[in-house]
């Protein structure tokens, strides 16, 4: 049977599919649970959510707004496509979508035990739990740093930030004796970045990419070599890829609808870019060639790839059904087709409008997700599923995560990209808390 927090009790990790409870956060119920097998414990850190909280719930549109429009498959695209995709439906962008939609607000840095997340509308919090020393996190504000809305670890560079915000992406790098970063001339010091006392480091804001001044980014991915940055914006019709060390942006493919989230694939080959309209072009990335795709069931809320970067999995906005797209041929092909991932559990048990928000565990044995509405027993947890792939995904419900504080709510999560102990998800949560729970672990 799936696990279910009792009610008022709070979620501390999972062992070999128990999800583990406690009355309340408390370190040493965390070391009890898990430290003994880690080593560590990641203890929860506070900050403020009000920022990240939507203003109230989009609108919906009138039925007699949406006219529903028969489409053909994309040339090159396998025939057969699940009637759950083959129809179009184009509903208005509502402007507080743009507040709820789920942006890249948590990152970890794939080498370290060091986490950053989005903990105010100007701030990015990072807490690295490696230095003992560092006993507080670490806040990163700019006069450039304004309306913050993502933030992605840049892989292969050590410790280096992108922000999204408005007007541009800032780079933060971190300093220690002896090893201090380029910073690149013009970038003014009206920065807050010190470390913690006694960590004998800081980090420094070393550039700002600019876009437009009134363009407000809200997506961002590293190509997991770390040399290119794809970035969107939820108020632009076209999506950019930044060479960082040149400082370089290219626009792709401008009079789009509005971009909502990009993401690249594991071996770099694929660019994922979905819109508010309900559409999303998978992008061939040597030459730049891209098919697309249509959904009648609101926009692509979430989306992760598999370890391999073929096959990518998509929820919904108004939909409890995924999308998985398996990729039939090597890269540079495009040749996909589309099988739908069915979540029983969510739609009877649950009773909800669609997926909220969605991660997929880099070494693909763990889902999460969070969903709209459903029924008041299950509201505000987030739901963990066991994932097999061979060849086609199925899944299993483990049980649900219950943050701390009454009625809290999952604002954003995301896992662990390259934890050698399991899957680590953290998430942050509608009282005040981004905590970090251990899944899978064995003890053997």
């Amino acid at each position: 049977m799936p696990s279910f927090p009792p009610p008022g009790a709070v979620t501390i990790c999972e062992i070999n599919r128990d999800l583990v409870a406690a009355d309340a956060l408390s370190d040493a119920r965390a070391k009890d649970a898990y430290g003994d097998v880690l080593g560590m414990v990641f203890a929860p850190i506070p900050f403020q959510p009000e920022a990240l909280l939507p203003s109230r719930e989009p609108a919906a549109p009138a039925a007699d707004q949406v006219e529903p429009a028969e489409t053909a498959p994309a040339p090159g695209l396998a025939a057969t496509i699940s009637e759950f995709f083959r129809r179009m439906v184009f509903p208005p962008l509502d402007p507080n979508l743009l507040e709820e939609f789920d942006t890249q607000k948590v990152s970890w840095n794939p080498y370290k035990h060091c986490l950053a997340f989005v903990s105010g509308k100007n701030q990015v919090t990072v807490q690295d739990f490696e230095d003992s020393d560092a006993k507080e996190p670490c806040i990163l504000t700019s006069d450039h740093q304004t309306d913050v809305k993502a933030v992605e670890w840049r892989p292969n560079s050590g410790k280096m930030i992108a922000v999204a915000c408005k007007g541009g992406i800032c780079l933060w790098s971190a300093s220690y004796p002896g090893n201090v970063p380029f910073m690149k001339p013009g970038i003014t010091s009206s920065s807050s970045s010190a470390f913690p006392r006694g960590s004998g480091g800081q980090w420094i804001l070393v550039d700002v990419l600019r876009g437009s001044s009134a363009e407000l980014i809200s997506a961002l991915c590293w190509k997991p070599d770390g040399r290119y940055l794809a970035s969107a914006s939820c108020n632009s019709p076209s999506f950019t890829i930044w060479d960082v060390s040149q400082g370089l942006g290219t626009p792709i493919r401008r009079g789009l609808s509005n971009i909502s989230l990009v993401r690249w694939s594991p071996s770099g080959d694929y660019l994922l870019a979905a819109k508010f309209d309900g559409t999303f072009h998978f992008w061939e990335t040597n030459t730049w060639t891209s098919e697309p795709w249509s959904s009648s069931n609101g926009y692509v809320s979430g989306a992760n790839w598999d370890p391999e970067g073929r096959v990518a999995l998509l929820s919904f906005s108004n939909s409890t059904t995924l999308g998985s797209i398996h990729f039939s041929s090597k890269p540079p092909s495009l040749d996909a087709h589309l099988l739908p991932v069915e979540l029983p559990e969510i739609f009877s048990l649950i009773v909800s409008r669609g997926i909220e928000k969605l991660a997929w565990d880099a070494s693909g044995e763990r889902l999460a997700l969070s969903f709209k509405d459903g029924n008041e027993m299950y509201r505000g947890l987030i739901a963990v599923y066991d994932v097999r792939r061979s060849p086609l995904i199925s899944l299993s419900l483990v049980g649900f995560i219950r943050g701390p504080g009454e009625g809290a709510k999952p604002l954003a999560f995301a896992f662990h990209s390259k934890f050698k102990q399991g899957p680590l998800l953290s998430v942050c949560w509608s009282s005040g808390w981004c905590c970090t729970y251990p899944l899978i672990l064995r003890s053997h």
